[in-house]
Order: structure tokens, then sequence, then C-alpha cells
């Protein structure tokens, strides 16, 4: 089989796995955007009650255009949510927001993964924006001499699969609190609890596939890099 037909074996998989992810989200989303809490709380308004009560009540909320826009700025300690969360006392809002939340108590508590992740970033975002264009033109121009870009390209990239990697527990970890702080609290009952556990499980999926996809871009960078040999 040609080095074109086992990249495309290797990516095929996880390209599925991605797009059956973003379904996933999506369809979820929806339904659960359209049931409400029976507390009648609202995204932000338990993000800010679970912050005061997790001992993180220095960090802002800020409402931030688009859906599933939903993210904790660990730098300026500012927690935005999208306009379907923010203002929403949904199943899927509430999930959400206080997903969110987790992750700013983890940055509270220096939970080990997403320091370890914050670290890794700066090393991950030229990694990701660097690999492929250095790889590509050592591939191109290894003949010459210059095959070290590549294996720079493919260094840079590990560094960004490394930061998939380690983004795992960091958000399997959020959704566990997530859903511990709403029942603990009392913000959702046992049968909503189902619904926004549901929410978060198929936003995890997406992490899941991110991970699986960059795992199999490295594999695919390391079979092209071996046949140059």
């Amino acid at each position: 089989m040609s080095i074109g037909g086992i990249d495309f074996l290797l990516i095929l998989p996880a390209l599925i796995l991605a797009l059956i992810a973003q379904g996933m989200v999506k369809s979820t989303y929806a339904k659960y955007s359209r049931i409400g809490a029976a507390s009648r709380i609202t995204g932000a308004q338990v993000a800010r009650l679970l912050l005061g009560q997790g001992g993180a009540g220095d960090v802002t909320i800020e409402q931030t255009p688009g859906q599933l826009t939903d993210h904790y700025d660990p730098r300026k300690k500012v927690l935005r949510l999208s306009e379907g969360v923010f203002g929403s006392s949904s199943l899927a809002a509430l999930g959400i927001a206080a997903h969110e939340t987790g992750h700013a108590l983890q940055h509270r508590e220096r939970y080990a993964p997403l320091m370890t992740r914050n670290l890794i970033y700066p090393v991950a975002n030229i990694g990701s924006t660097l690999a492929f264009p250095l790889f590509f033109i050592g591939l191109l121009t290894a003949g010459s001499g210059t095959s070290i870009l590549m294996d720079i390209g493919i260094w840079l990239f590990v560094g960004a699969v490394a930061f998939t990697v380690v983004t795992l527990p960091v958000e399997f970890n959020a959704s566990r609190r997530a859903l511990a702080l709403l029942k603990n609290q009392g913000y959702l009952g046992p049968q909503e609890l189902v619904g926004a556990k549901k929410v978060l499980q198929a936003a995890a999926m997406t992490y899941v596939a991110s991970t699986a996809m960059a795992v199999m871009q490295l594999f695919r960078l390391l079979i092209i890099r071996g046949s140059r040999d």
C-alpha cells in the first residue's frame, strides 16, 4: 500500500469520530437547551454562586458572542459564557456554566494537569502553527540536506499533541466537578442532572476526537519521515 493510502487509513477513523462528536454536541445541546431547570437559576447566576462557594469570588463573569463559545481565561481570571448560557436556565446552560466554573476552581487550586497544560501552551501554539510548514518544506528539500526541518516539525507537533493529551484530564475533571457541585448545592434534581451530564459527555467527546486526530497526524508525519530514510 502506498504512503498516501496509509495516510488515509490513519486519518479516516479520527475524522469520522470528530464528525460524530460534533453532531452529538449540537444535537444534545439543542435538546437540553429547551428543557428548563426547576430552580430557574441562570447560567451566570449559578457560576457566580459556585465561584463564591469555591473561594474564587474574584473571577469576573462576562457574556461572549456565539454559541458554545464558553471558556475560562486563566490569564485574566475571566469566565466567559455564551449568549445561550449566560441568561438561560436550561439544563444545558447550567451544565456548561458549572463546567467552566470547574476550570476556574482548578486554576485556584493549581490543579496539576491544568498547570501543565498552561505551561506547555506556548510550545503547543507554536507547534500547531509551524510544524506542518516546516515539515513539508523539509520534505520538499530533503535532497538538499535540509531534512532536519522535518525533524524540527515533528518535535514541534509533539508539543501540540502533548497539549491535546493533557487537556483530557482537565476537561473530564471539570465535568465531574460541575455535576457534583450542581447536585450538592441542589441547583439540579436527579433527573435534571442526567440531562446536564449528557451535554457534558457530548462535549468531552470532541476533546477525545481532537486528541485522536492529533495522534494520528503525528503517526502520519513519522511514517512519511521514515519513508525518506
